[in-house]
């Protein structure tokens, strides 16, 4: 709480620095929200043996702070920061805290993103931590997590934006985008990971210092009549460390596409990614007491060929103050000798309501529904299994 209060004071105090320095605006939204968890599995793993469900209900009470700053330098010059919590602790998600025993739990306060640049009349270019917007924009989900992390009810899927929830929403990289046309060209190169290092027992000995993981996101933006299409496409230009497998360079393309409806609009989205890598890796080893020096713990993994291929399909309508969307993911796994085929079904569903909002900030209360139905096939075994997990929250918001 001390760090957190010093974070503040200090946002404060510059904010009122001398007429010659740049000006700080501060704002930022406070949200604590009751959770009910319940799940279920029939699991059977790849020899056919069924995996006892040992997952139990819950309540779970959460919260979450963050302070927004920006500064406008002139000329078109800027600079924009989230200060955030992004660690996991009582059992919670990235970014909340759960109340602990006795109360004890700690909230600390740490830079998210943070990024400058420049912004012009036909273009803009920035660099540092740079926010996704990946609540709203599902590739990078299926870029990442095409296969889940472990098929558990506490594994991360392609769906409930796990990019947003678990990566933070934000990359390291460098932007530039320019009018092209009717629309607007971006492009960002993404350092995905930091693994040219050079000691001879780690699995990233050989590709120099190219072997830390880059890609290029392209997307551009324009109208049609009324309707706003977004095409984009993540190419992955060197070996990057994936959450599922490592040593892989997938590629994935698709768009967003925004209908009006009258007042409301309706949103569909759709993203096919795949990857071949014949020297790929599996089950990387890791040693706690060993330190690479790029701080790495990376010892050894396991040569695999890693191919699969999978598909995240989106529909999502907003009208007033309710809004919804349904996922739908299926993968098709066949590293290293199996073929599993992952499907996930998604829902979140939410309903706003305004309790107080003029110009100096806002009060809101959500009631929410999130829904993930996951089956998992394994070619030759039948009845190999699903989870699903049921979320029912109740959001209390303020934003200043």
């Amino acid at each position: 709480m001390k760090k957190m209060l010093s974070l503040a004071a200090m946002l404060a105090v510059i904010s009122y620095a001398s007429p010659a320095s740049a000006e700080l605006k501060i704002g930022g939204d406070a949200i604590t929200r009751v959770r009910g968890q319940f799940r279920n599995s029939s699991l059977r793993d790849a020899g056919g043996v069924y995996q006892k469900n040992v997952y139990q209900d819950d309540i779970k009470y959460q919260y979450r702070v963050r302070l927004k700053a920006s500064a406008d330098l002139g000329d078109g010059y800027f600079f924009k920061t989230l200060i955030a919590n992004e660690e996991i602790s009582n059992g919670g998600t990235p970014g909340w805290s759960t109340v602990g025993n006795t109360n004890g739990e700690k909230f600390q306060l740490e830079v998210s993103n943070f990024y400058f640049g420049r912004m012009m009349a036909e273009s803009h270019y920035m660099i540092g931590r740079l926010p996704l917007n990946s609540f709203n924009n599902p590739i990078f989900d299926i870029t990442l997590v095409p296969v889940p992390t472990s098929f558990t009810n506490s594994g991360i899927y392609a769906v409930d934006v796990p990019v947003f929830q678990w990566n933070y929403d934000r990359v390291y990289g460098m932007n530039y985008g320019t009018k092209v046309g009717n629309g607007d060209l971006n492009a960002t190169l993404v350092v995905l990971d930091n693994n040219s290092i050079k000691e001879d027992t780690t699995i990233n000995t050989g590709d120099g210092i190219f072997n830390d993981g880059y890609l290029l996101h392209l997307s551009y933006k324009t109208t049609i009549g009324d309707v706003t299409f977004e095409p984009q496409a993540i190419i992955t230009l060197t070996d990057a460390q994936g959450a599922s497998y490592q040593k892989i360079s997938p590629n994935t393309f698709g768009a967003n596409a925004t209908i009006p409806v009258g007042k409301s609009k309706l949103g569909l989205s759709g993203f096919y990614t795949a990857c071949k890598d014949s020297k790929g890796a599996t089950a990387t080893t890791y040693d706690p007491t060993k330190t690479t020096q790029d701080n790495s713990t990376i010892l050894s993994s396991t040569p695999a060929n890693v191919d699969y291929s999978g598909y995240l399909l989106r529909v999502k309508g907003e009208s007033g103050p309710v809004m919804a969307w349904v996922d739908y993911n299926r993968t098709v796994d066949k590293t290293p000798a199996a073929d599993v085929t992952y499907n996930n079904i998604f829902v979140w569903a939410q309903y706003k309501v305004n309790v107080h909002e003029s110009a100096l900030g806002s009060v809101s209360v959500t009631p929410t529904v999130r829904y993930r139905a996951s089956g998992r096939d394994i070619a030759g075994i039948a009845g190999t299994g699903h989870n699903n997990e049921l979320r029912t929250e109740l959001w209390a918001s303020v934003t200043f």
